[in-house]
């Protein structure tokens, strides 16, 4: 594809879609966000913005009409709208792969067959309760649809509570997974062209807080095997599905070193933000070779690195000060641009480069009190 003045169009207005905009500029797209708000990271960046609902079909035309390709910052876009945009020009990824990451009970099924997943049971009813083996306690009930960053998800440790959860979640179907022997999170991001070439970039090991991802390390400290055991599951997901496009599948190493899959994100991925900066090639950069039909990028990894993720706590008592990280030589600061700062809600990320992987660990642990310690005198 010509890249001089063609436009690329994105579902979805996030962190994410921001910086897939960036990119896609940088190599000479034009790029056209649809999401509904007016205020959008992406939105504001792109050189079009169509604020209106994912399944706006006036819209959705405009984009059809003016975009060579389409792809998505999230999985919640509707599978129909991929669907019918794909009827009118090319949409990586496929609605197919993504109706899959949108349900966890398809999800599972999948994962299961491919690599293997933690005993669970499938929830969507009071029979399916009374079904539940007991050596699934204690355990975590998970909603099929539309949960991530911990949300729709409640630990349990009896049948009693199993119920109650069932109940405050709203009776929708759910997935209900034992807590496993865990020894660390892992996640391996990779790219899948038209052609079904691939590439992928070194596996992540994740830390979170409260269900929500701050900390990734890369590479991961596991042996080669697993490493190879961990990217060999996500090239069969992607393989099996046919996908195209940018995908991240997040993994569990066992207590005894075994691998298990947890899901998939038919996307680039918070743990992936790591690329920016230590990889020949971005995730996002990546994401826009494949919707634009270029050709992949190298995943070669420049420099160990740790990334930390930024939350909207920190701004409990105004904007704080990033004087310390700006001023840190193997540090990149990277800000989303977010007009509100909220509990939770990711408003940026920094990733400290090292000569290896636990000197750069160690430096983002420093700057993160030092950068927190700034905040609490920015009051």
């Amino acid at each position: 594809m010509n890249t001089h003045g063609a436009w690329l169009g994105i579902l979805g207005g996030g962190q994410l879609g921001r910086l897939f905009v960036m990119s896609a500029q940088s190599l000479g797209y034009r790029v056209m966000v649809l999401d509904p708000d007016a205020d959008s990271p992406a939105g504001r960046s792109a050189d079009c913005h169509l604020c209106g609902a994912y399944d706006n079909e006036a819209m959705l035309a405009v984009m059809a009409s003016r975009c060579a390709a389409v792809t998505i910052e999230f999985e919640g876009v509707p599978a129909k709208t991929l669907a019918w945009l794909s009827t009118r020009c090319r949409v990586t990824p496929d609605a197919a792969s993504v109706e899959i990451a949108q349900d966890r009970i398809a999800e599972k099924a999948l994962l299961s067959r491919l690599v293997g997943v933690a005993p669970h049971a499938v929830i969507r009813g009071e029979a399916d309760i009374a079904r539940v083996p007991e050596n699934l306690f204690p355990g975590i009930l998970k909603t099929a649809r539309m949960g991530y960053d911990g949300r729709g998800q409640i630990a349990v440790a009896d049948r009693t509570l199993l119920r109650a959860a069932f109940m405050h979640l709203g009776y929708v179907p759910c997935v209900f997974e034992k807590r496993v022997d865990l020894a660390r999170e892992l996640s391996v991001v990779l790219a899948r062209d038209v052609s079904g070439g691939l590439a992928t970039y070194a596996v992540a090991e994740n830390q979170h807080v409260n269900g929500i991802l701050d900390t990734s390390i890369v590479p991961a400290r596991i042996s080669t095997a697993q490493a190879r055991t961990a990217t060999d599951a996500a090239v069969a997901v992607a393989e099996t599905l046919g996908y195209t496009g940018v995908m991240c599948l997040e993994l569990f190493e066992l207590g005894d070193g075994s691998i298990i899959a947890n899901e998939m994100a038919p996307r680039p991925h918070n743990s992936g933000h790591w690329t920016l900066d230590a990889a020949m090639t971005s995730q996002f950069e990546q994401q826009v070779r494949v919707t634009a039909g270029l050709p992949l990028g190298s995943t070669q990894q420049t420099m160990p690195a740790a990334m930390i993720n930024l939350l909207g706590d920190s701004w409990q008592h105004g904007t704080p000060d990033f004087k310390m990280l700006l001023g840190d030589p193997q540090t990149r600061l990277w800000l989303y641009g977010k007009a509100q700062a909220r509990p939770g809600r990711k408003m940026g990320h920094y990733t400290c480069l090292a000569v290896d992987v636990n000197a750069a660990l160690a430096r983002a642990a420093a700057l993160h009190v030092t950068a927190a310690r700034s905040v609490s005198h920015a009051a």
